[in-house]
C-alpha cells in the first residue's frame, strides 16, 4: 500500500527540522557569542556572508531533476549535514576572529544547501497540489522549530552574559546527532520513495535556456521580484533587534528564552496560521497583502520602541518582549504564504524542471534575506538603532506597495 499524505508531510517535516538546526547555530546562538566578545556589529553583519553556498543552489538543483535516486541522494546529503555540524563543535573562541570562524560554517553551509536541494525536489514531487497550504505551514514550521531548538538550547546553556563554548558545542552535537537519525530514517522510510523517471535532455541544462525555460513558467518573473523584496526589512529588524536588547539589559540566557523559544512559537503560531488559510482555499497572494499590512503596523510600532526605550523600566521591558511577538507572529504567516505561493507557481512549470524551477526562487529569497541583513549591522552602526529601524521600516513599505501592485485582487 503507497504511503498516505498525512506520512510525506510527516517525513518531510523531520527533514526541514533538522535543516533549520544549523541555521538556529548561526543566527541565533552565534550573533549573541559573538557580540558578547566584543565584535562590532558590522562584522556580525558580514558573518551573514557565511550563508554565500545558498546562493549556489541554482548550480547544482538541476542534477537533482536528472537524479535517477533522489531518496539515496536525499539520505546522503543528510548524513553529510551531520558531519558538518560536527565539525563546526571544534569552533575557535570568538576572540579569534571571524576569518578562524569561516571554513567550518561554510562547509556547513555548503551541506546544508546541497540537502535542501534533494528536499526541494522531492517535495515539489511527492505533494499533490491541495497540500500545498500545510506543506508550506510545515516547512516553514518544522524549519523554526528546529532553528529555535538549537538558539534556545544553545542560550539557555549560556552564562548569564553569554553563551560560552560549552553552550555552543552542545548546541553543535545535538544537530550532528539529529542529523544522523534523520539520515537514517530517510535511507528506510517508504514515503521518500520517489519512482525513477526520465531525465530532461542534457541540452535544456544549458544556462541561457534554462532560465528562458524557467521564467516561461506563468508568474515567474513577478514572484521573483517579491521573493527578493519581502523579506529585507524585516530580515534586517529581526536580526538587530535581540542585539539592541542584549545592550539595553536583557542577558543572553532571557534572549535565549524569550527571543528564542517564545517568540519562535508566535513564529510557529503564524506560520500555521498561513497553511490553515492557504488549506481553506484562500488565495496566498491575496492574504500576503493583508499580512504585510499587518507586519508593517507591527514593525512601526517596534521602531517607535526603539525611539523610547528607557533600560531598566519593566514596562519597557514587557513592551520589547511583546513587540518582539507580534513581529514573529505576522512574520510567520508571511513567510508561509510566500512559500506556498512559490511551490504553486512551481507546479505550474514544467515537470523535467521542478526542481530547479523551486530553487531559483528560493535562492532569489536567500539572497534578498541576505543583501540587507549582510550590511545590517553596519547600517546600525553608521545611524544608530533608530536610524537603522526607520530604513527596516521603508524596506517594508517597498514590499508592501510591490505585492499591491503585482499582485491583482482575488490572485
Amino acid at each position: 500500500m503507497a504511503p498516505g499524505p498525512g506520512r510525506r508531510l510527516a517525513a518531510l517535516g523531520v527533514l526541514y527540522f533538522v535543516q533549520g538546526l544549523p541555521q538556529g547555530l548561526q543566527t541565533g546562538l552565534l550573533p549573541l557569542r559573538l557580540r558578547g566578545a566584543g565584535l562590532p556589529l558590522t562584522h556580525l553583519g558580514l558573518a551573514r556572508g557565511l550563508l554565500l553556498p545558498w546562493l549556489l543552489k541554482p548550480l547544482w538543483a538541476p542534477a537533482a531533476d536528472r537524479c535517477r535516486a533522489p531518496a539515496a541522494w536525499l539520505a546522503l546529503s543528510t548524513g553529510a549535514l551531520a558531519l558538518g555540524s560536527l565539525a563546526c563543535a571544534l569552533l575557535p573562541p570568538p576572540a579569534a576572529g571571524l576569518p578562524a570562524l569561516a571554513a567550518p560554517l561554510l562547509l556547513l553551509n555548503l551541506l546544508a544547501a546541497l540537502q535542501d536541494a534533494a528536499l526541494d525536489a522531492a517535495a515539489a514531487r511527492l505533494l499533490p497540489p491541495r497540500q500545498l497550504g500545510r506543506a508550506g505551514a510545515l516547512q516553514v514550521v518544522a524549519y523554526k522549530l528546529g532553528a529555535a531548538a538549537a538558539a534556545a538550547g544553545g542560550g539557555l546553556l549560556a552564562a548569564p552574559r553569554r553563551p560560552g563554548p560549552a553552550a555552543a558545542a552542545a548546541a553543535t552535537l545535538l544537530a550532528a546527532a539529529a542529523s544522523s537519525l534523520a539520515a537514517l530514517y530517510v535511507w528506510r522510510a517508504p514515503e521518500l520513495r520517489l519512482a525513477p523517471r526520465h531525465p530532461p535532455p542534457a541540452s535544456s541544462l544549458r544556462p541561457a535556456r534554462l532560465l528562458r525555460e524557467l521564467l516561461r513558467a506563468p508568474g515567474t518573473a513577478t514572484m521573483a521580484g517579491f521573493v527578493l523584496l519581502y523579506k529585507l526589512g524585516e530580515q534586517g529588524a529581526g536580526s538587530v533587534f535581540p542585539l539592541f536588547l542584549l545592550e539595553r539589559g536583557f542577558t543572553a540566557r532571557q534572549l535565549g528564552f524569550w527571543n528564542g523559544a517564545v517568540a519562535a512559537g508566535f513564529s510557529v503560531a503564524g506560520s500555521l496560521l498561513g497553511g490553515e488559510l492557504v488549506a481553506a482555499r484562500r488565495p496566498p497572494l491575496s492574504l500576503l497583502k493583508t499580512f504585510l499590512l499587518l507586519r508593517f503596523c507591527s514593525l512601526s510600532l517596534q521602531t517607535l520602541l526603539v525611539f523610547a526605550y528607557r533600560g531598566g523600566i519593566f514596562a519597557y521591558r514587557a513592551a520589547a518582549v511583546l513587540s518582539d511577538c507580534a513581529q514573529h507572529l505576522f512574520a510567520g504567516t508571511v513567510t508561509t504564504l510566500t512559500f506556498s505561493a512559490m511551490m504553486q507557481c512551481t507546479q505550474g512549470a514544467d515537470a523535467s524542471i521542478q526542481a530547479t524551477h523551486y530553487s531559483f526562487l528560493a535562492t532569489l529569497e536567500v539572497l534578498g534575506k541576505l543583501a540587507f541583513s549582510t550590511v545590517a549591522g553596519g547600517v546600525v552602526e553608521q545611524l544608530g538603532f533608530p536610524g537603522g529601524f526607520c530604513c527596516f521600516l521603508a524596506l517594508c513599505l517597498l514590499a508592501l506597495l510591490y505585492a499591491a501592485e503585482a499582485f491583482p485582487t482575488g490572485s
